[in-house]
């Protein structure tokens, strides 16, 4: 499975975002899926997670309330809706897929680049 991220950019604190992670190949719908990100000088952190029928989310107690992960198996797609925005929230994102849904990144088999978010205050 490759993953490309976008949807990435910059946004004053409060406003919104919506990530894409698009995936190429026929078995994207057998993979959960989650989001991570990198903020300078800090250590990669789960952001959400979500399984694969989309039955299933998960979201760091960070982002609870403000994030909303989805995705569309016949489009290949997983988003991240990303709304209250907060200066900490600036970080590269990036979206991952694994057999073994859970919020640990050495869980995810498959990564994409990262996307820059990037929030002013």
């Amino acid at each position: 499975v490759q993953l490309q991220a976008s949807g990435g950019g910059l946004v004053q604190a409060g406003g919104s975002l919506r990530l894409s992670c698009a995936a190429s190949g026929r078995t994207f719908g057998r993979y959960d899926m989650g989001w991570f990100r990198q903020a300078p000088g800090k250590e990669r952190e789960f952001v959400s997670a979500i399984n694969w029928s989309g039955g299933s989310t998960y979201y760091a107690d960070s982002v609870k309330g403000r994030f909303t992960i989805s995705r569309d198996n016949a489009k290949n797609t997983v988003y991240l809706q990303m709304n209250s925005l907060k200066p900490e929230d600036t970080a590269v994102y990036c979206c991952a897929a694994t057999s073994r849904i859970g919020v640990r990144a050495d869980l995810y088999e498959y990564w994409g680049q990262g996307t820059q978010v990037t929030v002013s205050s």
